[in-house]
């Protein structure tokens, strides 16, 4: 007897190796996928501007990256003691002016390089509800605390997604035309824009970028991070305390389908070789002094050693 209904996923016709160069993007659930790829030693670049949650803003940066459109006094502001950018999370702030610019192009300048050689970039999407800059018009991609006032909300129209999908495929691939792409949409659950409207903004990214799978069936991939979460874990066990974000369960188990139909057989051999390594760090030793743990430290070393001979990019 079966307890869920277990989502069909086709195998991905690239999977993700050890040789794979991969980029994400998105909300903050790209980041949980992407802390596993981390754990595996995986040759990962998770956002470099910070969360970002809806297509329009991630679409901004990439063209930034793609076309090197560096930032300019223009494009920040001070607020609350700190120099802020609409266009990125505000763990980029910065007290510092001059510094605060610097840094935010030398992201465009490394992620340029990066972008040319990647072989997988994931996008994950977590809303279709946008803040406007009432004074520019510009969406913003974080609001920085600023006062409310000076935005308007809106939803995207699903039109207006699927083009920006399309400039974004478009974008890499005019620096990467062998790129493969990864899109899913996050199972975060965005209650503070209201229950029915949450359910409107996630219907909205789940139409436009089924129509753009339609159009470009072998550039793009969908993972149902969202469908996996609402039917294989339809329960309120699998969330935080919040009840809004997936817990470590489901996060784990969300993953186990991603790695097992995106990740190649030979790499997930890998993966179990790393995941050993990576508890036996953990290790305490009641006795570090004693004679077994030197052992166990020797032995520890040359499965390092002999992992980082085939993969030097690892570091333990």
């Amino acid at each position: 007897m079966q307890f869920t209904t277990k989502i069909p996923i086709q195998k991905f016709q690239n999977p993700i190796t050890y040789e794979s160069k991969i980029m994400a993007f998105g909300s903050c659930f790209a980041e949980n996928m992407s802390e596993k790829l981390d754990y595996f030693k995986f040759q990962n670049t998770t956002n470099p501007f910070g969360i970002i949650f809806n297509p329009v803003s991630i679409e901004k940066l990439v063209n930034r990256i793609v076309n090197k459109i560096e930032f300019t006094e223009n494009d920040i502001f001070f607020h609350n003691d700190l120099w802020h950018c609409y266009e990125v999370h505000s763990e980029l702030s910065n007290p510092n002016k001059e510094e605060f610019i610097n840094k935010l192009n030398i992201v465009i300048n490394k992620n340029h390089f990066q972008i040319s050689k990647l072989t997988h970039f994931q996008i994950t999407y977590g809303t279709s509800w946008i803040y406007r800059n009432n004074e520019s018009n510009q969406i913003v991609a974080n609001c920085h605390k600023v006062p409310q006032k000076q935005f308007s909300k809106e939803i995207l129209s699903i039109e207006t997604i699927e083009k920006s999908i399309q400039n974004t495929i478009q974008l890499i691939q005019k620096v990467n035309p062998n790129c493969n792409f990864i899109f899913t949409i996050s199972p975060v659950r965005h209650i503070k824009d209201g229950f029915i409207e949450n359910s409107l903004s996630k219907s909205h990214l789940i139409t436009a970028l089924q129509k753009s799978i339609n159009q470009q069936p072998a550039t793009i991939n969908y993972f149902p991070s969202f469908e996996i979460m609402m039917d294989e874990l339809r329960d309120y066990r699998f969330y935080g305390e919040d009840m809004l974000h997936p817990n470590q369960t489901a996060i784990y188990y969300i993953w186990e389908r991603f790695s097992e139909n995106f990740i190649s057989v030979e790499s997930q051999k890998v993966m179990e070789e790393v995941d050993s390594i990576q508890k036996s760090l953990l290790h305490r030793s009641f006795n570090p002094n004693s004679e077994s743990h030197k052992k166990f430290l020797d032995k520890l070393k040359t499965k390092i050693q002999m992992l980082q001979s085939q993969f030097p990019f690892m570091q333990f």
